[in-house]
């Protein structure tokens, strides 16, 4: 069999696990997110809090708590990485550099888990368990219960509501990714990666070679990696580290979590607005993204000119020989096009032009399928760019599932659209202006821009993989990649849910000859090239002087 062939296969195996999970998953969500009584735990947590479950939200208090929320974790992880050195199970770790700790803090909490650290020699394993792990849970639950938040927002009419923000917290997490984490991590084990509490000076004999290892909750904390909600490895090598991913087959279940979950939310939003044909249009355009990004990664790593590459059929470097280059691509493809960020090959060894569609899939605004929650907002505002500028060219007033798109919706779906390639070319501009920042570049010329500007679209887009050859263990670096975090995670949250209010307080608009049906293929096509055009237009001159050029030279 053929490398390409049984990359063919691996990644087909996966698009029909996909499909088969779609509808019962996402009519799962739709139960959860849709239901009426609350379990003993989920009161009790209430309680805790000081929480009315039965009391929903405007719009702002809605993002007021998510903010409120955000700030309160990131203070406590802060907190937590800085007195590490007194609490248990510390493993005898020093605090947390100040910088290091506020990156972290704010790249767990924002659910991109970007690691400027090796894990294995930083973090105690109570600041991952307590402090990180969770964060994994929760930050995803945020992105989702925005995403029903937005979708609500087109499924009622004329209230101020949305629902009650702490309520679609604890319901996801408690109900949604705590079960698949669970089940997970027991599949997991069963493939061969390790769950134990070894001593960081264990030694194993690993491929004929002696290294120092640190033990820990290895199998939960990959599972809950692998459901989307968390980029951050506990192994430097991430998921090319053997007791994080042991085999060929554990390889292609987690990158079925990668991806499941945001696959079978727009399910959960066909059923939330009434109409499974809106749903099957929206995952449409992200399978459509996705496979073409797939096809194009795969053959620029299988098919790279240059006299060793042609060799041997493919681009080595960088890769895991455990996987092969095909199913390293997948894996790349998959972690780039949500917000996981994990990794099982080098990112920063792959071929131009593969790099550039790591690159090019979170450029996109992750949505094909995107981060856990954040994937499907950020399509649904395509689709409303999409049917605004279609009712541009027929001179009609653009609806998008009965809800009319006036100014105050297009100027908030276009400020949510902007924000990210802010962050990313300004970020990268001052970046590349300083002399000190550009020395921790590993490459020079096209290459070492590469490694900055990817460094930055992943902080901005909540990514959280990285292409490993620069350094960002600085303060400066630190810090501006933290900014970037917050500002790429909490403004489009902000506008998201603004929008929502706003489509909320409108009543229906009954569908009419005029009306753009929204359900078939010809507005698949134009969301899918609306979503590439824009992202061209923006960023094409930042990968002409990157990755372009190098593929060039």
């Amino acid at each position: 069999m053929s490398t390409t062939f049984a990359g063919v296969l691996f990644a087909g195996s996966l698009v029909l696990a996909l499909a088969v999970v779609y509808r019962p998953l996402g009519d799962y969500m739709y139960r959860v997110y849709s239901g009426v009584r609350h379990s003993r735990p989920e009161r009790l947590i209430y309680r805790l809090i000081g929480v009315k479950p039965d009391v929903e939200q405007t719009w702002g208090v809605y993002a007021r708590s998510v903010l409120a929320f955000s700030a309160v974790s990131i203070l406590f992880l802060y907190g937590f990485q800085r007195l590490q050195n007194h609490l248990m199970l510390s493993l005898g770790f020093k605090p947390v550099m100040t910088h290091q700790a506020w990156n972290t803090a704010i790249s767990f909490t924002t659910n991109t888990n970007w690691q400027s650290y090796s894990g294995e020699s930083t973090m105690g394993h109570l600041v991952q368990m307590a402090g990180l792990a969770v964060q994994n849970f929760v930050s995803a639950a945020v992105g989702i219960a925005v995403a029903i938040a937005l979708v609500r927002g087109f499924a009622r009419k004329r209230t101020e509501h949305l629902g009650n923000f702490w309520v679609d917290l604890v319901r996801g997490s408690l109900r949604i990714l705590l079960p698949l984490a669970a089940l997970s991590a027991i599949v997991l084990i069963a493939g061969g990666a390790v769950q134990n509490f070894h001593d960081p000076h264990t030694i194993q004999t690993l491929a004929g070679t002696k290294q120092s290892i640190t033990g820990g909750p290895v199998a939960s904390q990959e599972a809950i990696k692998e459901l989307g909600t968390n980029g951050g490895g506990f192994y430097n090598a991430n998921s090319a580290h053997p007791f994080e991913n042991p085999t060929t087959w554990t390889n292609w279940f987690e990158i079925l979590l990668l991806l499941v979950i945001s696959f079978s939310l727009p399910r959960t939003f066909g059923r939330m607005v009434g109409s499974n044909k809106q749903g099957y249009a929206i995952v449409s355009v992200m399978a459509s993204l996705a496979i073409v990004s797939m096809t194009l990664i795969m053959s620029f790593q299988l098919t790279h000119h240059g006299t060793v590459p042609t060799a041997i059929g493919s681009s080595m470097e960088g890769v895991e020989t455990r996987f092969g280059v095909a199913n390293s691509a997948t894996f790349a493809d998959a972690t780039t096009l949500t917000s996981t960020g994990a990794v099982n090959s080098f990112h920063d060894s792959y071929t131009s032009l593969g790099g550039m569609m790591a690159l090019f899939n979170m450029m996109l605004g992750e949505v094909a399928p995107g981060g856990t929650g954040s994937g499907l907002y950020g399509m649904l505002i395509l689709a409303v760019i999409t049917v605004f500028v279609a009712g541009l060219m027929v001179g009609r007033t653009p609806e998008y599932l009965g809800k009319k798109i006036s100014s105050r919706e297009i100027k908030f779906a276009a400020t949510y659209f902007l924000i990210t390639p802010i962050c990313v070319l300004v970020g990268t501009a001052f970046a590349m202006a300083l002399p000190g920042e550009r020395a921790g570049m590993l490459n020079g010329g096209p290459h070492g821009l590469s490694e900055v500007l990817y460094a930055f679209t992943s902080a901005s887009n909540n990514n959280g993989s990285a292409f490993a050859g620069i350094t960002v263990n600085t303060a400066w670096y630190d810090t501006a990649l933290g900014l970037a975090m917050v500002f790429g995670r909490f403004l489009p949250i902000i506008f998201a849910l603004a929008l929502a209010g706003s489509l909320a307080r409108q009543g229906h608009t009954p569908a009419s000859e005029g009306t753009l049906p929204t359900h078939r293929p010809q507005f698949v096509g134009m969301v899918a090239g609306v979503t590439v055009i824009l992202v061209a237009l923006t960023f094409l001159p930042a990968l002409a002087l990157g990755p372009l050029a190098e593929g060039i030279h």
